[in-house]
């Protein structure tokens, strides 16, 4: 993880608008990810980081996370990468285990969406 990513996440935690419990399990994800030679950086992955600790730290403080009306294209976009919306399945699945948010489908395939942008990029 790039230094410009690491300052978002610290500037997400500093401000109060995520939990420090999703802030570390973002983190550890995206390490999990960069362990596995992937480019996690500020350009590659600042989006879904953002986009993550938000969806939890809704869900943790009991806010609903309705369909978008792109989930019809995220779902055809997503057919042909079924890697990334298996691990995006396999990430929500973490964080109902760890923090207790079942993230929705919808989430999941705008993760996966995330994901598969991120896996797409050459490693460093």
């Amino acid at each position: 993880m790039d230094d410009r990513l690491a300052e978002r996440i610290r500037l997400f935690r500093a401000g109060g608008r995520v939990r420090p419990e999703v802030a570390d399990f973002v983190t550890a994800e995206l390490r999990a990810l960069a362990d596995e030679g992937r480019a996690v950086t500020e350009t590659t992955a600042g989006v879904l980081t953002s986009h993550l600790m938000l969806a939890l730290t809704r869900l943790l403080d009991g806010e609903p996370i309705t369909d978008d009306p792109a989930d019809a294209l995220l779902t055809a976009e997503l057919g042909g990468r079924p890697d990334a919306l298996e691990r995006a399945r396999a990430v929500a699945r973490r964080a109902e285990r760890a923090l207790g948010a079942a993230l929705p489908e919808s989430e999941v395939r705008f993760l996966g969406m995330h994901l598969a942008v991120l896996t797409a990029q050459p490693a460093p």
